[in-house]
């Protein structure tokens, strides 16, 4: 089962690409003095709809660049890793659909940042885990809960998100629910614990084990019932049964020396 879980360059490599480009845009929007703000998601117009494909790569300052730099290395690892063949189209859709929710309900502002992927990666990661019912996924799930958890509070409108510095709660519920649907749509292969005894088959029968049987029921060592053997079927075994007639002749025993001359 551990072959589907291998660690190789694109583990490192994707997550460092991805967060190196956001840098890069960053970088040219500071040294040429460009403003790439109007380039995000601008809902229910026609030109705010650039916004799907552009935002996630558009920040504010580097306050917010840097807050968003650390989740999306430590989830796009983890995605990569766990979930290689659906890592790509995990991120390609939900950039587009979850794009697609801000663009419907949020409000009317610029909406920028890889927040909206963020909650993407953490709720495919979360609910994926638990739905594979593999205990190291399973495992997986809880330590993003329990590291990125307080990311659920973010989902709802508060004062503190709709104020001058406001945070577009509207992108990260749509990455929460775009990462929900993304777990039910991509099936995972089932992960089952080689089985090397065999006590761990399902229709395995203590009673007719050898071996069970040396114990009672309080789990004392017992010496094996004697098994009384049918005697007749131990006298016929002991003879030599063949299906095929044999001519015997009966030869006199003789020794085999010179007679002597008369």
């Amino acid at each position: 089962m551990d072959k589907h879980f291998k660690f190789t360059n694109s583990v490192i490599g994707l997550p460092l690409f991805f967060v190196v480009f956001l840098w890069f845009v960053f970088w040219l929007e500071i040294r040429f003095d460009f403003d790439f703000a109007h380039n995000g998601i601008y809902p229910r117009t026609f030109s705010g709809l650039q916004g799907i494909l552009f935002s996630p790569f558009i920040h504010a300052d580097i306050e917010h660049l840097y807050n968003n730099s650390i989740p999306l290395l430590i989830l796009l690892a983890a995605l990569q890793f766990f979930y290689a063949d659906q890592s790509v189209k995990v991120i390609g859709y939900g950039i587009l659909i979850s794009g697609c929710i801000t663009w419907v309900i949020g409000r009317d502002n610029y909406h920028i940042g890889a927040s909206g992927l963020i909650y993407v990666l953490f709720s495919f990661v979360f609910f994926k885990g638990l739905q594979s019912k593999y205990n190291r996924l399973v495992a997986l799930s809880l330590a993003v809960i329990v590291v990125y958890g307080g990311l659920v509070w973010y989902v709802f409108p508060s004062p503190e998100l709709t104020g001058n510095k406001s945070i577009s709660w509207e992108g990260h519920l749509g990455g929460l629910l775009t990462g929900f649907f993304l777990s039910l749509l991509y099936k995972t292969p089932e992960y089952k614990k080689m089985i090397k005894y065999d006590w761990e088959h399902p229709d395995f029968n203590a009673s007719e084990d050898k071996f069970m049987q040396r114990f009672d029921a309080d789990g004392n060592f017992v010496n094996l019932p004697v098994v009384e053997e049918n005697l007749e079927e131990q006298e016929l075994a002991s003879y030599y049964v063949s299906l095929f007639p044999e001519d015997l002749k009966i030869v006199t025993n003789e020794k085999n020396e010179s007679k002597p001359e008369s």
